[in-house]
């Protein structure tokens, strides 16, 4: 293609690595640095400096990579409008989530945008929100859908639905046997948490640390599905999405503890760059996206 180039050398530039850009590309090394050069020759200008450890980029190479950040753009424009013309949704879409929804919503709705659209080239990322919102706001991700509060002025943010928070504990932890509980039975009890940077993790610091609840002792786990795991393991007590524990709950693997006059909610959002353009494909999943039964 015409912008394979282009493409090449501005992945090379994101991950400042060869062969992470080449994997990336699904390209050999040598390719990838044959494609560079091939570029500085054309150009007449060497475009970045580069070492076994060190990769970066000149003053030519800084003016060349906004350019071709650009031409990339124009490029799928051109394609989209282009392909609007008889109506196919085409191109690419990088979808980011956090683990929450991407574990429990996210496959549900790209299976059915998938099936419909299948000339699409959908890329999928999870991670926790914080590192998900940082992608969008870098332009690696077209839009993604994330958990908890949001407030970069760069971005639209867009309301997608409520997510209930609940305390599940160990089917034989003291609690279990308990109606409904107070803060005060939350005071010195071993707490699972998900790591800095998760929108659970958030929720339940700002939560822990408004009604000033003493924690005895924390363990701290990188995803949703581990969290869970260890309260049904007997580790500890955790607050978690609704989502993550429908199955377990009802397979009476661990049990949900109500809190005294207490419901706890927190915000699923769509989020995308406003200095990125909305592309077809783009459009065409958010409203999908709004209008799945998950959802409604």
């Amino acid at each position: 293609m015409i912008n394979d180039p282009l493409k090449i050398f501005v992945t090379v530039v994101e991950y400042k690595n060869f062969s992470r850009a080449a994997e990336e590309l699904y390209l050999s090394q040598p390719s990838v640095s044959l494609q560079i050069r091939n570029l500085e020759n054309e150009l007449g200008s060497k475009l970045m400096n580069r070492s076994s450890k060190h990769l970066e980029l000149t003053q030519s190479g800084e003016i060349f990579y906004d350019y071709a950040k650009q031409m990339l753009l124009l490029y799928d424009k051109a394609k989209e409008d282009i392909d609007q013309l008889t109506n196919v949704v085409t191109g690419s879409l990088k979808v980011g989530a956090s683990y929450t929804l991407g574990e429990y919503i996210l496959p549900f709705v790209l299976a059915e945008f998938a099936a419909q659209f299948p000339t699409v080239n959908i890329e999928a990322s999870i991670d926790n929100t914080e590192e998900i919102t940082q992608a969008v706001r870098a332009n690696h991700l077209d839009i993604a859908l994330v958990e908890g509060e949001v407030t970069h002025l760069d971005l639209d943010i867009r309301p997608l639905m409520e997510d209930e928070i609940i305390l599940v504990v160990p089917n034989q932890h003291p609690l279990a046997r308990l109606p409904i509980v107070t803060a005060d039975h939350l005071q010195d009890q071993v707490w699972i948490l998900r790591e800095s940077g998760s929108g659970t993790r958030s929720f339940c610091d700002k939560l822990i640390s408004d009604w000033g609840i003493n924690v005895k002792k924390t363990y701290i786990f990188g995803s949703s599905q581990a969290v869970k795991q260890a309260v049904v393991a007997g580790l500890g007590m955790a607050l978690v999405s609704c989502w993550i524990v429908r199955k377990e709950l009802n397979a009476k693997e661990l049990t949900r503890v109500s809190i005294k006059g207490k419901r706890l909610a927190r915000s699923f959002s769509l989020i995308r760059s406003k200095n990125h353009e909305m592309s077809k494909a783009m459009e065409v999943f958010t409203e999908q996206l709004f209008s799945h039964d998950l959802l409604t």
